[in-house]
Parts: C-alpha cells; sequence; structure tokens
C-alpha cells in the first residue's frame, strides 16, 4: 500500500525529468519558486536581466543535484526575448514571474515610468508566454504559471501601473487559456497577497504598517516566499491536469475578508 500511495503522488507531483523556466529568479518570489521547483526534481532555466545575479540561485540549485541555465533577458526588449529564449528545446513549464514596482501619487507618474512599468510586467510577460509556448504547441503540452496579485482583484493607492499590469496579467491569463487549451497547453496563475521582497522591502520597514496589515490577514501572519512553491509545484504538475484560466490566490485569507 505504501508503494501504491508513493507512485501515485510521484505519477502527480514529481519534476524529475522536467525542465522549468522561470522569469526573474535572482531573488524573490522567482528565486524561491526555484528552489521548490528544483527539490520536486527538475531542472531549471533562470532569467534575470543580468546574469551573473543568477549566480547564488544557481550555485544553490546545483547543491541540489539539479541543473540551472543562466540566461541574460531584460522582459522589456521584446527582441532579446526572442533571440535568448526563443531555441531552449523543451520547456516543461514556465514561471512568468520578472516584475518591477513603484509606489507613488498617481499625479506623480509620468510616461516614462508608466511605459516601464506595463512593459516589463504585463507586455513582456505576454511575449515570453508567446515564445515559450510555440515550442509547447509543437509537443503537445506545457504550463504557464503567471505572478499576478493582490492588485489584480483590488485596486491600491499609489501602485496605479503596478496595478493596471497586473489587472492585465489576469486578464491575458484567461484568454490565453482559452486559446491556448486545444494545443495542450495550460495557463493558470498565482496571486501572492503580502510577502517580503526586493520590491515590497520598502513597507515592510515601517514596524506600523506590518502590524497594520498583520492584523487584517485571517491567518494571523504575513506570508513566507515557501508558502507559494506548492501553489506553483500543482499548477505545473499532472495533479491539476484539467484546470486552465484559472489563479491561485495565496495570502493567508485576506483577500476572502474583505
Amino acid at each position: 500500500m505504501t508503494n501504491d500511495v508513493e507512485n501515485w503522488l510521484k505519477s502527480q507531483m514529481s519534476y524529475t525529468g522536467k525542465r522549468v523556466l522561470v522569469t526573474g529568479a535572482s531573488r524573490g518570489i522567482g528565486r524561491s519558486l526555484a528552489m521548490g521547483f528544483a527539490k520536486a526534481g527538475a531542472d531549471l532555466i533562470l532569467t534575470a536581466r543580468d546574469a551573473n545575479a543568477l549566480d547564488d540561485a544557481a550555485a544553490e540549485i546545483a547543491d541540489l543535484g539539479r541543473n540551472a541555465q543562466k540566461i541574460a533577458c531584460d522582459q522589456r526588449d521584446i527582441d532579446q526575448i526572442r533571440k535568448t529564449l526563443g531555441d531552449l528545446g523543451p520547456v516543461d513549464v514556465l514561471v512568468n514571474n520578472a516584475g518591477i514596482e513603484d509606489v507613488r501619487p498617481s499625479a506623480d507618474v509620468d510616461e516614462a515610468l508608466w511605459d516601464k512599468i506595463v512593459d516589463t510586467n504585463l507586455k513582456g510577460a505576454f511575449f515570453v508566454a508567446s515564445v515559450v509556448a510555440a515550442g509547447m504547441a509543437k509537443r503537445g503540452s506545457g504550463a504557464i504559471i503567471n505572478i499576478a496579485s493582490l492588485t489584480s482583484f483590488v485596486g491600491v493607492p499609489t501602485a496605479t501601473p503596478y496595478t493596471a499590469s497586473k489587472s492585465g496579467i489576469l486578464g491575458v491569463t484567461r484568454a490565453l487559456a482559452a486559446e491556448w487549451a486545444p494545443m495542450g497547453i495550460r495557463v493558470n496563475a498565482i496571486a501572492p497577497g503580502y510577502f517580503r521582497t526586493g520590491l515590497t522591502d520598502v513597507f515592510y520597514q515601517d514596524e506600523e504598517w506590518v502590524s497594520e496589515m498583520t492584523g487584517k490577514v485571517p491567518m494571523g501572519r504575513l506570508g513566507k516566499l515557501e508558502d507559494l512553491q506548492g501553489a506553483a509545484l500543482f499548477l505545473g504538475a499532472p495533479a491539476s491536469a484539467y484546470m486552465t484560466g484559472q489563479c491561485l490566490v495565496v495570502d493567508g485569507g485576506y483577500l476572502a475578508s474583505i
């Protein structure tokens, strides 16, 4: 019986022999998700604007006995996306994570800032998905996991460009899921709640803000990056074979309570 259970679990969640591409993998959510897939047996393809920034993540993955390929790719440069990601060989799972944020009053947002955020988080993510999906379509299978946000569902003051980009990611997820399902490609999303990363560290330096936000989360704590790994592993694995166009909110119950 024990072997039957283990074999079933492996058939549903194992990543042995799989290749997973994670964008924005040098730190934060991207790096943590890359580690989760490596622990599950996957080999990784990691991207960041500076390939040298991926050295530590690649070394940690190597310590787990998995391979990690490093690629420099600026997500705002569509030609670079096509050149660097267009001939990677088989990619079983894409984690479309790379993104930026800049918090300021909307009256202070200029065109350059808008373009920087939206081009990275939305336009770039769409073209990364399009390039990688071409190879998935040839093989008739693949899973794409877009990283959305609570701002995909609610408005956040001083984060208008970011909110626009992440609302768009949710729309892109649903549209691509409907379009690419006949090709065997599933497209889902994860919307993290409050997690401490390089993008959000400015908030976490404010003890009053941390206390206030913690009090709003029904589970009584803010997220740890490891809390996102299970959702990503599930969405990329056969365990979620009949799921597409969905968004898993990982937020300790925050969104459900407001």
